[in-house]
């Protein structure tokens, strides 16, 4: 039996281009067909432009031009990332100057490979925020529940959605606090979140320069390892068989809170990658309790954001959303000494977490505590900060020690909502990290817990 385009592999999909049994034209007309406007995935949505450049794509494919594995490949980028010829709003009620329409980094490194860009997916407004709402835009429908709309998770609140509903097979968002594996975890795909400056932010609407980082969300943790290895110089292994993993599993701070049905869910998957061979242990990650704690004080990601706006947007200050505004507002007042003693605490209990992670494969905890609310309950100021804190509390930690990190579906919740399991690794181990996540990912599917492709759920 044929299998449908959408329900093969990236790595299936590149090979096949680039041996003219599929074109990208074909690829990418299947990939429209899946846009739900209801969704509202993206603020602004190109077709016409991907035809195009599934054209061109095709028209290199045939004259024998291999310009790298995502040609052809439609994906989504973020609406903080400047994409030449498209308006850039990051979240905002109006189009940001024209310095910010220009080819981010990672725009231009898709563009070399002939990669398609179907849009430019919706975004929290300057990306501060972890439930995915918006006060100037339409907030994305969480796919995971077709009738009761609920938060997409943020701040690359259109991102999941736009991979999960099928028109983008790679989607770019950033991650400072938890912004690619909120998403991911809560509409049910896989996140990365790279190293701090593994991947340039040229280009991109800055949040924290200390700790914002490009990141992508795909259907699998294959996909994820594919596309990363068209992004970077980074090969991701093959694991040895005969090697058991070392797996630690994170400390209470984790855990408190979690909702039960996403803790059965989690022990349930940890249990079959014990089963499976690996050695799993308890471990606690230095500072994380601490590092809470400062962030619960307005910190660094709030004076970085006004040291931004303040200078290079003024106007933009105005139109705020309010949530937005406030928690801004906690940080200006942060006095220099103060700020940098909060960085220098930060590299120190990160040096130690570093430290730690050697001695792992990686450290598994939930990625998001709760299931995702429902958007009517957020209106609330006091509902939205509440949820908003539990949303980040276990992405942000990971982000201000300086570690990388994925997100990968583990299930269905008891009410049938996205379970997020997060692994954490040392800063720049992203090839073994995504390594493990795959072979995790394939032991979830094997015991019938999660299937990666929209066709198997």
């Amino acid at each position: 039996m044929r299998v449908p385009i959408l329900a093969r592999s990236l790595r299936q999909i590149s090979r096949q281009m680039a041996d003219g049994t599929l074109r990208s034209r074909d690829l990418v007309e299947a990939s429209l067909a899946r846009h739900d406007p209801a969704l509202n995935a993206y603020v602004t949505y190109t077709p016409d432009l991907a035809r195009k450049q599934a054209a061109a794509a095709d028209a290199a494919f045939a004259c024998g031009s291999l310009l790298g594995g995502l040609q052809g490949v439609p994906v989504s980028f973020k609406d903080l990332y400047g994409v030449a010829g498209l308006p850039t709003f990051a979240g905002t009620p109006r189009a940001l100057p024209e310095v910010w329409t220009r080819d981010a980094a990672m725009v231009q490194t898709l563009r070399h490979q002939l990669g398609v860009i179907v849009g430019k997916t919706n975004s929290v407004e300057f990306a501060f925020g972890g439930l995915g709402t918006s006060r100037h835009h339409p907030v994305p429908w969480n796919p995971a529940d077709r009738a009761t709309h609920r938060a997409p998770g943020g701040s690359s609140s259109g991102a999941g959605v736009s991979v999960v509903e099928g028109t983008a097979l790679v989607a770019f968002g950033t991650d400072t606090g938890g912004s690619v594996r909120i998403p991911a975890s809560l509409t049910g795909c896989f996140g990365l979140k790279t190293t701090l400056g593994r991947w340039s932010t040229s280009g991109i609407v800055p949040l924290s320069p200390s700790f914002d980082t490009p990141g992508i969300l795909t259907r699998s943790a294959d996909d994820a390892a594919f596309a990363f290895e068209q992004l970077d110089p980074g090969r991701v292994p093959d694991l040895d068989p005969n090697t058991p993993l070392r797996i630690g599993v994170a400390e209470p701070f984790f855990w408190a809170g979690t909702d039960p049905g996403i803790a059965e869910r989690l022990h349930e998957a940890l249990r079959l990658v014990e089963v499976s061979g690996a050695r799993l242990t308890d471990q606690t990650l230095p500072g994380c309790d601490e590092v809470y704690r400062i962030y619960h004080q307005g910190g660094i990601v709030s004076a970085e954001l006004y040291a931004f706006l303040r200078p290079s947007l003024p106007d933009w200050l105005e139109t705020l959303d309010p949530r937005v505004r406030r928690r801004m507002d906690d940080g200006r007042a942060l006095e220099a000494w103060e700020y940098l003693r909060r960085k220098a605490r930060y590299a120190e209990l990160g040096a130690a977490a570093a430290q730690v992670l050697t001695g792992y494969d990686a450290i598994i905890s939930p990625t998001v505590p709760i299931a995702p609310p429902p958007v009517a309950i957020l209106d609330d100021p006091d509902t939205y900060s509440r949820l908003n804190l539990a949303m980040l509390r276990n992405t942000c930690v990971v982000s201000f020690l300086g570690l990388c990190a994925v997100n990968i579906p583990a299930g269905l919740d008891a009410q049938g909502l996205p379970v997020g399991l997060q692994l954490i690794g040392a800063p720049h181990t992203e090839p073994r990290l995504l390594a493990v996540a795959r072979h995790i990912e394939a032991i979830l599917a094997k015991a019938d817990v999660w299937h990666p492709h929209p066709q198997n759920r």
